[in-house]
């Protein structure tokens, strides 16, 4: 009877390891890393839901892979923190490469973004030269308050400002220029879009900006092999037009660079 036993349990565990080797018992997570204030990338709707042009995205890459998709609000601040110690799978969130490209391996780019000013109507800024002595904020760890810093890049400009203040978020930003608090704001021009129609008139954007650079998906260092995945669904998803219509549906249409081939 032990001897038929053992036999039933050897037979039984050598069932479970071809289903598990088949992947039939394997169900993978993909932790994306995104700021939950950051629409129309990344942001918490009405409904209390999670969602944004770049969580979509993920998600149906998630479908097309049989991922689990976990999204998990960072503080912008720490996103290499989270990344480095694996607590995220990438950084996925209107995150720009330019200028980054040695701190991580990256995506294809897919959405072509501007940095620009966003001001009151009845400011009586105009051009980049009317921030001379002007309050100015931007989002803290940002690549606007990078490239305001950079000498090589909008550092001359911000010199000429009276102050640049950081936040943690451009809704606490927004809400600090309706106040009058803040003159002007340093922004993609994405994010720019989605928040003055969603708060109606009363905000411009200048014509000048600031810096034209591209977003693409953050992997660690070396994460060859998980980006390469994501390369590939990228394409496949510009292919069947489900980038074209999220572009639509969050109102980036025009700023999209991922093209069906």
């Amino acid at each position: 009877m032990k001897k038929k036993l053992a036999v039933l349990l050897a037979a039984s565990l050598a069932v479970l390891m071809v289903m598990t080797g088949c992947g039939s018992t394997e169900k993978k997570t993909f932790t994306v890393g995104f700021d939950a204030e950051y629409p129309p990338y990344g942001y918490m709707d009405d409904n209390g839901e999670y969602t944004g042009f770049d969580l979509e995205l993920a998600e149906a890459v998630c479908e097309m892979e049989g991922w689990e998709l976990v999204k998990k609000p960072i503080d912008w601040n720490s996103k290499d923190m989270e990344l480095n110690s694996g607590s995220i799978d990438c950084i996925w969130n209107g995150f720009t490469m330019n200028g980054r490209e040695d701190d991580y391996t990256f995506s294809i780019p897919y959405v072509d973004n501007t940095q620009v000013i966003v001001v009151s109507e009845a400011s009586g800024i105009k051009t980049l030269e009317d921030l001379a002595g002007k309050v100015v904020g931007v989002q803290a760890a940002s690549a606007a308050l990078e490239l305001l810093e950079d000498e090589e890049g909008q550092k001359a400009l911000a010199d000429t400002f009276a102050s640049l203040n950081q936040f943690a978020d451009y809704n606490t930003a927004f809400v600090e220029l309706q106040a009058g608090a803040l003159d002007a704001l340093a922004i993609d021009i994405g994010v720019a879009k989605y928040q003055i129609e969603s708060r109606g008139e009363g905000y411009t954007i200048l014509e000048e900006n600031l810096n034209t650079e591209e977003y693409a998906v953050g992997f660690r260092k070396g994460d060859t092999e998980l980006c390469e995945i994501i390369n590939a669904d990228l394409q496949k998803l510009a292919n069947d037009g489900t980038v074209a219509d999220l572009a639509e549906k969050y109102g980036i249409a025009d700023m999209v660079t991922l093209k069906e081939e």
